[in-house]
């Protein structure tokens, strides 16, 4: 309880600079884990719709009542849903159209579906960003608010005599809270972007091979 005590007395007796740096790494790092818990729902939701789709899809059911079903159902479709959707819809549009090649329906359906993959991978890294800057600026950010504190604590210092260690302790120790603070912002984000950042490129590679394997089929449809 004493230590929580004179961490909070450290804090509240710190410079302005140094408090606004502590107050702007709180808020950064408040909003970075409000990203990582957000993206790990998302990405994890992406993988079990993934899972639950292809399982539909290789089933053996008939192509067109997978589109009718997907189509009638509200809601937005994200990820291998959306890819399907596109390139179908695509699909059947150019095969109606009288004089279309063979080729020419397929291609156009590959580039739906390129369009629909596009729009997934920016939806995944979406926030990504966020968390490398905060992890490549934060310990910067808690560094300054050190050397601020310190400069300051050793200029208020100099008309002193007699200076001990106790005298010049307290206001290295609340300086150094700002780097420690920095230090906490800036590992999580880190951590969780290298992860992410991971996990986002397999999910990404589950949808380009699935597109892949969906022109196949609709190559060998096509071309029948």
């Amino acid at each position: 309880m004493a230590t929580d005590i004179s961490v909070i007395r450290l804090i509240v007796d710190a410079s302005l600079v140094v408090q606004l740096v502590m107050l702007l790494l709180l808020v950064v790092s408040l909003l970075s884990w409000t990203v990582i818990i957000v993206k790990w729902g998302t990405l994890k939701k992406a993988r079990v719709d993934a899972d639950s789709f292809e399982r539909r899809f290789w089933s053996g059911v008939e192509l067109g009542e997978l589109y009718k079903k997907l189509s009638s159902r509200r809601g937005k479709r994200n990820g291998m849903e959306m890819i399907f959707e596109s390139g179908f819809r695509e699909y059947a549009r150019l095969r109606k159209k009288p004089g279309m090649s063979g080729d020419s329906v397929l291609q156009g359906a590959q580039r739906a579906m390129r369009i629909a993959l596009s729009r997934e991978i920016d939806r995944l890294e979406m926030h990504l960003s966020f968390l490398a800057t905060v992890g490549s600026t934060s310990p910067y950010v808690g560094l300054f608010g050190t050397v601020w504190g310190i400069m300051n604590s050793f200029l208020a210092l100099g008309g002193k005599d007699n200076i001990t260690i106790a005298t010049v302790a307290p206001g290295i120790a609340e300086a150094l809270i700002a780097t420690a603070m920095g230090l906490f912002a800036a590992i999580p984000a880190v951590i969780s972007y290298n992860r992410y950042s991971n996990d986002v490129e397999r999910v990404v590679n589950r949808y380009d091979n699935f597109a892949e394997e969906f022109s196949s089929i609709l190559h060998r449809q096509t071309h029948a």
